[in-house]
């Protein structure tokens, strides 16, 4: 076992990293954790954040037949973060750190289950002896950051497991097949991360109980919790999201290739830092039959309203995809769109700020947006300095420029039919 300064939480520790899962839902053609994220695996990248946490011992627990390849990403991610050439893995090991003189993780391969908690058990038949608090970590969690370890680490205490959770920020119903039932009180909800910690004689004797029980649990905080033990949660990270489709997939390389790396992480060419990061939006609306024009924030007197499912700001909503789409976040449709009534006609004020606090939870802040509506209606001049007024204050202060153009009576815009706008948002990462 290494030896760290007793003051570490993590001096006794070790993390088991669980990357045994098919990875269905991801249809990559692999398990998951050996598809590639950038130039590397999602393996190799959750790594990153173990090695740089600095456990006393690492087990990684992997598909059958799948243990050489394994030992090779261990090599390669121990080897990233150290920047010198490690022993072969696959085997306990005791090798000074050559950055700080620490000693780096004793580290194992171990062949998994065909379950989860198959897989866990497996691992924890490996821990050294002096380990006293084990930490079990998804692989599919690739991006989670080194401070997530150290934290539920120093959590864990006699009887006490510990996770890392999220507050649940989306409205949710409980429904029963195509009826909504009722509401669900968010207040008493988090969302469950890795790794999940316990200390350790008492994590095993709850999972020999389960074997000896037959029962499966859906994740070891619930399983630590059937046999006695108490379960507390210290916060989450954004960063630890777990890579389960396709979407999850794209959302971290996007993150890699837009962000400079955390501590202890590795830049390799293909995830290095692409700032600033450029989005287009555009947005068209037919004019209603009557109503209060609302456009690039300001009601317009006089005017008549553009049809939509909210105010019809094409304006607003143009910039809220041009800034989604720079920070690949997905598009209005997802955030704002039918699936959320509670959009319902809001201002597109509203769209704007809570865009700006989807950038911000992301990491992501914005430079500047520039966008221009093409329409013979309402006359724009006059009034450009307090619509770029109110578009970046609901931006939280990001400048915003505002242009508008007719088209010669060309189209549906020079027909006077309705509005048409695009928006260019520069963003990066903070």
């Amino acid at each position: 076992m290494t030896d760290q300064p007793s003051s570490s939480p993590l001096a006794r520790s070790a993390v088991i990293v669980v990357a045994a899962g098919s990875g269905t839902r991801l249809a990559a053609g692999a398990p998951k954790a050996f598809v590639l994220l950038g130039r590397r695996t999602i393996l190799e990248h959750a790594l990153d954040g173990v090695f740089a946490a600095a456990p006393a011992q690492v087990i990684l627990v992997v598909p059958e037949g799948r243990e050489d390849e394994a030992s090779a990403r261990l090599h390669a991610a121990q080897e990233a973060f150290t920047g010198r050439a490690s022993p072969s893995s696959g085997v306990q090991r005791d090798t000074m750190h050559p950055a700080n003189g620490e000693r780096r993780p004793a580290a194992t391969v171990v062949v998994g289950g065909d379950t989860r908690q198959r897989s866990v058990a497996a691992g924890l038949a490996a821990l050294a002896v002096g380990i006293e608090t084990v930490l079990v970590h998804d692989a599919a969690r690739a991006l989670t950051p080194p401070a997530q370890f150290a934290a539920v680490a120093a959590a864990v205490g006699p009887g006490v497991g510990v996770i890392p959770a999220l507050p649940v920020v989306d409205t949710l119903k409980r429904v029963h097949g195509e009826n909504v039932v009722a509401p669900v009180d968010r207040a008493e909800l988090a969302a469950a991360q890795t790794p999940q910690g316990f200390p350790r004689a008492e994590l095993v004797a709850a999972y020999g109980q389960a074997a000896d029980n037959a029962v499966e649990y859906t994740d070891d905080a619930a399983l630590f919790a059937a046999a006695g033990g108490a379960v507390r949660h210290v916060p989450g990270s954004d960063d630890a999201f777990k890579i389960t489709t396709p979407h999850d997939l794209e959302r971290a390389r996007m993150i890699l290739s837009s962000s400079v790396p955390a501590p202890g992480r590795s830049e390799h060419p293909a995830e290095a830092p692409m700032v600033p990061r450029i989005g287009v939006g555009t947005d068209v609306h037919a004019f209603a039959s009557g109503g209060t024009l609302r456009l690039a924030g300001l009601d317009w007197p006089g005017e008549p309203a553009l049809e939509g499912h909210s105010d019809g700001d094409a304006v607003a909503h143009a910039i809220v995809d041009a800034l989604l789409g720079a920070a690949g976040l997905g598009d209005i449709g997802q955030h704002f769109g039918t699936a959320h009534p509670e959009y319902a006609g809001a201002h597109g004020d509203v769209f704007l700020a809570r865009t700006a606090e989807i950038l911000a939870e992301a990491g992501f802040a914005i430079g500047n947006v520039s966008v221009q509506f093409q329409g013979n209606r309402p006359r724009f001049s006059a009034r450009r300095a307090e619509a770029e007024r109110a578009l970046s204050e609901a931006l939280g202060g990001a400048p915003v420029a505002v242009s508008a153009t007719t088209t010669d009576g060309l189209g549906f815009p020079g027909r006077g039919e309705g509005i048409a706008v695009t928006a260019v948002a520069l963003v990066h990462r903070r």
